[in-house]
Formats: C-alpha cells, sequence, structure tokens
C-alpha cells in the first residue's frame, strides 16, 4: 500500500531517445506507484486511429509535433500520471514548459549504441527509415540532448540494469529528493 506521500507526488514524465526504454520502464513505474501509465504516441494513434509512420507520411514532422503538443498538453493536466513521450517531444518548446511545470520530469539518458541495439528492427520509427540509421540516432541525440538536460529534473543511465530496476531507482530517487 502507498502512503499518503506517495500519492502526493506529482505526475512523472520521461523524456529521452528512442529506444531508451521509457515504455517499458514507465509501466514499471506507475506500477510501483499505483498509478495510470500513458505514452505519448500511443495516445496519438489511440486518438487519430492512425500509426505514427502512417501520420508522418501524410501530414509530415510538422503535424505530428502539432498532434503531439496537443496530447501532452492534455495529458499533463491530469493527476496521478506516469507519462513516457516520444523522443522528438523536447523538440516543441511548448511540450518543455508542459513537462517541466507540470511534474517530475526524468531524462533516460541512453548512448546511441544502446538505441541502436534496441530499434534497429522496428519499423514504426519514421525516423529511422533511412539508409544510416546510427548516423541518424547520432544526429538526433546531438540535437535533442541539451534539451532533455534543460528539461529534466533528474536524468537516469539506462545502460545498466533491467526495466524494474531502473524503475525502483528512479522511485528511490523521487522519494529520497520530494519528500526531504
Amino acid at each position: 500500500m502507498l502512503s499518503k506521500e506517495f500519492k502526493s507526488l506529482p505526475n512523472i514524465y520521461l523524456v529521452g531517445p528512442m529506444g531508451a526504454g521509457k515504455t517499458t520502464v514507465g509501466r514499471h513505474l506507475a506500477e510501483l506507484l499505483g498509478r495510470e501509465f500513458l505514452d505519448s504516441d500511443h495516445e496519438i494513434e489511440r486518438r487519430t486511429g492512425a500509426s505514427i509512420p502512417w501520420i508522418f507520411e501524410k501530414e509530415g514532422e510538422p503535424g505530428f509535433r502539432s498532434r503531439e503538443t496537443m496530447v501532452i498538453n492534455e495529458l499533463t493536466k491530469q493527476s496521478s500520471l506516469v507519462l513516457a513521450t516520444g523522443g522528438g517531444a523536447v523538440t516543441q518548446a511548448p511540450n518543455r514548459e508542459y513537462l517541466n511545470k507540470r511534474g517530475i520530469v526524468i531524462y533516460l539518458y541512453t548512448p546511441v549504441e544502446i538505441q541502436l541495439q534496441r530499434t534497429y528492427r522496428d519499423k514504426n520509427r519514421p525516423l529511422l527509415q533511412v539508409e544510416n540509421p546510427e548516423q541518424k540516432l547520432t544526429d538526433l541525440l546531438a540535437i535533442r540532448d541539451p534539451l532533455y538536460r534543460d528539461v529534466a529534473h533528474y536524468i537516469i543511465e539506462t545502460n545498466q540494469g533491467a526495466a524494474r530496476d531502473l524503475a525502483q531507482r528512479i522511485l528511490n530517487l523521487i522519494i529520497s529528493k520530494e519528500l526531504t
């Protein structure tokens, strides 16, 4: 049973690159906290009835980012939530503001080599459908890493430990900082 202090914790938002484990870690974290878990990409797909690659193909990245900002704005107004965001959510200033001001932001830092291992077969990632996915991941991280760091309250490296262990580490970190 969770104590009152856990229930009073703000929403927790996970940011980081593709393949960081935001969804997997987020599910475990939500379970530990007894909270609802949502993934902004899955929520966009649910609301539109279309896959992310289809949205990218028909509306381009700007169309997708517009939808993403609308969803993140709505979801961050909820309470008792753990939210995993898409890897590029931080590229939009309103998203960074919604996340940073409405909850605790955890950056799941993941080196490019690990991102590549975790994403190389995934055809549901439109930005990686290029000739050199490793270079694309490197380029994206160079652009986005400063944004992740800017928005994050805490940074957790994901290259060691299982997702459940990472979720427990995140919870321990938040409790030690937020409840003191």
